[in-house]
Formats: structure tokens, sequence, C-alpha cells
């Protein structure tokens, strides 16, 4: 192990702010001796960019630089799809929850960038189904609705948004007067916003204006939402929510994908005390179930056949968690969109959080 990291040879120079970070072309570096570590391999070469002058190592590569605890990254990636909690996770492994919840913010933005490279390029080449699950935030007078794009052959999960919504249903008159407390101090949220995000994701699947087929179930804002995306060529289906939720619906792509969430997530079961005091951190498990989903799990378990991915022809092979944890990904050299930007940065607030951490690290970005 350790004479495999010695023969390393760094890609390109990982300080953004080094003409050779972008473009490696004619780069120099030279090694400059080791450095001693706890965890294996205990020996990390390290380098020096002979033209910005910074040293870096090995393990700047690598998904867990920093990390005192680098065994973890890939039994976290596997927990989190096995409907463990934060804290049952902790007492498994025997360290802090704080350390999870740590190590899964890493994850998931590992995961965002991992998606982001591997996603389809191009015109959308098969029918898209769209549609949400609702869950909830903090508690439970803030629903979430999370809008997911999956595609009808391939079953591959494209995207995903997120909007506030105000709490709905039969309450009791403590609870309306609750609910009426807590938005006056702080916030209704927008009453469009499923409509606005819902067109946001349509554009994080298609970058480009292009003819789409749509199918959705009969959500009174999807029409208002395809309205509002120019330049498009959209022919919208439309499928009863109570028809059997069979193979043969239209929509089972996306209800399938529902009940793998829920099923694989802890934070999303109906009746739980696993859920996630900001969606932000929903979000980040989100990304890695739909990597896990994408490049990962076979299209069927049965069969144990090509992943999605794969029958896109994005990857060659169903990868394994090892491979999507080979090499660290660099924010600075992925073009993200906006809405993906954000949840990297940690961007996306709940209200009831006040000072929600972001990720702001200079040399972790």
């Amino acid at each position: 192990m350790s004479s495999r990291r010695e023969r390393f040879h760094p890609p390109f120079c990982p300080r953004p702010s080094c003409n050779f970070h972008h473009n490696p072309r004619g780069w120099r570096f030279k090694r400059i001796g080791f450095y001693e570590r706890r965890a294996a391999p205990t020996r990390i070469q390290r380098f020096l960019c002979l033209h910005c002058s910074r040293s870096f190592s090995s393990q700047t590569f690598h998904p867990s630089y920093w990390l005192r605890r680098p065994d973890l990254l890939p039994i976290l990636f596997q927990r989190t799809l096995a409907c463990s909690a934060n804290r049952q996770i902790a007492r498994e492994l025997g360290v802090a929850p704080s350390s999870i919840s740590r190590q899964l913010e890493r994850l998931g933005r590992h995961c965002l960038l991992f998606q982001e490279l591997h996603r389809p390029r191009g015109p959308i080449r098969e029918t898209l189904v769209i549609d949400g699950f609702e869950t909830f935030e903090f508690s439970q007078y803030h629903p979430v609705h999370f809008h997911v794009a999956v595609g009808a052959r391939s079953h591959f999960f494209y995207a995903f948004t997120d909007s506030e919504l105000r709490r709905k249903g039969r309450m009791t008159d403590h609870q309306k007067k609750t609910r009426a407390r807590q938005e006056s101090r702080f916030g209704r949220p927008d009453p469009q916003s499923i409509e606005k995000e819902m067109a946001e994701l349509i554009q994080s699947v298609a970058r480009e204006p292009q003819p789409l087929r749509i199918h959705s179930d009969e959500h009174p804002a999807y029409p208002r939402a395809l309205h509002r995306l120019r330049g498009f060529e959209i022919e919208h289906h439309v499928t009863s929510s109570r028809k059997p939720r069979t193979p043969a619906n239209p929509m089972f792509p996306v209800n399938l994908l529902d009940l793998l969430i829920r099923h694989g997530g802890a934070n999303h079961k109906r009746e739980t005390i696993a859920f996630s005091k900001r969606r932000q951190s929903a979000a980040e498990r989100l990304a890695i179930l739909q990597v896990w989903r994408n490049f990962v799990k076979p299209f069927s378990e049965r069969r144990r056949d090509a992943s999605p991915g794969q029958r896109l022809g994005l990857v060659s092979r169903r990868l394994s968690v090892a491979d999507v944890l080979r090499r660290r990904l660099f924010a600075t050299r992925v073009e993200l969109p906006e809405r993906v930007a954000r949840y990297y940065r940690r961007e996306i607030r709940t209200r009831r959080i006040r000072n929600g951490r972001s990720h702001q690290l200079a040399y972790a970005f």
C-alpha cells in the first residue's frame, strides 16, 4: 500500500489560484519527502508545485483528505442507504454524532460533483417522469417537497430540487395558533414555490431548450411550471394518482424512486424521529442516494443487470462504492448549475435555524 502511494503522480496543482489547476499541460512538480500519520497508509508522499511554490500531498487528491477516520466514508455511504439514522451509525462505529454529520456533508458534496461529472450530455433522448415526495425539516410545521426527474426507460435519477411548504391538512385549534405564531416570526413559504422549483428542475435536466416528453400526475402546479419554460417544445402527459402503481403505470419509474428513498432513508419515513433538522442535510443524503441509484445499484435486483448509468452509456460497468470514492473531486474544476452550487456551498436555509453551517473552507472547497 505504501509503495503504491509513493508512485502516485498528481494530475494537476490542487491550488485553485495556480495557473496549472485547470490545465496541467506543462505543469512541473517535485517530491519533497513524506509525513507520518496514524491512519493507514501511515506514510504519505509530499509534493511541491514548482510554479506556485505551494506544497501538497497525495492525500490531497483523496476524498478522505484531512480526516482522522478515513475508513468511515465507504461505511457511511452504505449506512445512509440502509435506513440508519446518524446517532445509530455513531453508536455502531464508536464515534461522535457530529463526526457522522460532518462526514455525511462531505459525502453529499462529493456525490453532487460526481453526478454532475457523469450526467448525460446533449439532448434528453427519453421521456422524463416528474413528481415529488413530501417530507419535513426541523418539525412537522415545516413540510418540504422534493421534486425529482427520472428517465422513463433507463430509470436514471436526473436531478432534484426542493420547495418549502406551508403546513396543511387537519389541525387542532392549538396547532393552527402555533402555525400562525411561527409564520409571524419566521415568515411564510412562497405559495408559488412548487411551480418555480419544478421549472428549475426541468432546466437543470435539459440545459438547453429542446423538445421534451414529460409524464406527471395531476398536480395543478406542474402545467404552470412547464409554461414558465421558454423555448422548450413540451409534450405533457398526465396520469391519475389513483391509477394502480404497477409497472404498467407510466409513473412507475418515479413511484419506484419514491419507494427507494423512503425505504432507504431513515429521515423520510412517514413516522420517524430521525427527520432532517435542515433540508440542506436532506439534500446531501439525497445526493448520495442519487449516485448509488444511477451508478451502483443494478436496474433489477433479481437479475443483477446494468445500472441506469450503464443503460444510458455513461459508464461501461456497474460501479462499486470504492469506484465512487476513488479520487477527490474539486468543485473549482466542475462547472455546477446554480442550484447544485447552492447545495454544495450549503446555502439552503432552514427558517427555524438562524445560523446554519455553510461550506466556506478555503482549502477544502
